[in-house]
């Protein structure tokens, strides 16, 4: 089985951003959480307190502004073409995404790519608020290993190094850089 990160990896760009983008032109209310996401981004990324989950719960506040099922079609029936050419080339019946993206954006797309396994982070469509840990990291790994134990990952495709912890128990891993496929340099 091939597993797969989301963005950067077979859709080309951040789902999440281009949502709250695509949300935001519909949606003009979501402009009034703007000074409490810049807070919660200064907060996170320049001065390094909290967690990359209380940065997302902040960020994901918009979704009370939005008609979450409407919305989401509506922004896949855009987006569907953004699903990198390379992925559609080689894709199997027993294909996994593994993503830290929310599973009720994603989950639709991969029923429309036929998709059968989809781990993501675990997020409420109305409040923003997260159901467990962010799927990141070495929590990819447990939630790979929960739904299928020691099943041999043939190959692993991420844009980030932060998933090394997946290409480590791949047969063989690849680092994803636009459309171009380099193998895995586990130096970094």
């Amino acid at each position: 089985m091939n597993v797969y990160d989301f963005d950067k990896t077979i859709y080309d760009g951040d789902s999440t951003a281009d949502f709250y983008i695509f949300s935001l032109k519909r949606h003009k209310k979501i402009l009034l959480l703007a000074p409490s996401l810049i807070c919660a981004f200064l907060k996170f990324y320049v001065f390094k307190i909290g967690t990359k989950t209380q940065f997302k719960e902040k960020m994901y506040k918009f979704l009370k502004y939005c008609d979450i099922q409407k919305d989401i079609t509506d922004f896949w029936n855009i987006n569907i073409d953004k699903i990198k050419p390379f992925y559609k080339n080689q894709q199997q019946k027993d294909d996994v995404i593994i993503s830290a993206s929310p599973e009720f954006l994603l989950a639709p797309i991969c029923k429309t790519l036929k998709i059968n396994y989809l781990m993501a982070s675990v997020v409420d469509e109305h409040t923003g608020k997260y159901s467990g840990i962010n799927c990141h990291g070495e929590e990819k790994v447990r939630r790979y290993r929960e739904m299928f134990g020691d099943t041999k990952i043939y190959e692993f495709y991420s844009d980030s190094y932060s998933d090394t912890p997946l290409a480590k128990i791949s047969e063989k891993a690849f680092i994803v850089k636009g459309n171009r496929l380099l193998d895995w340099d586990f130096s970094k």
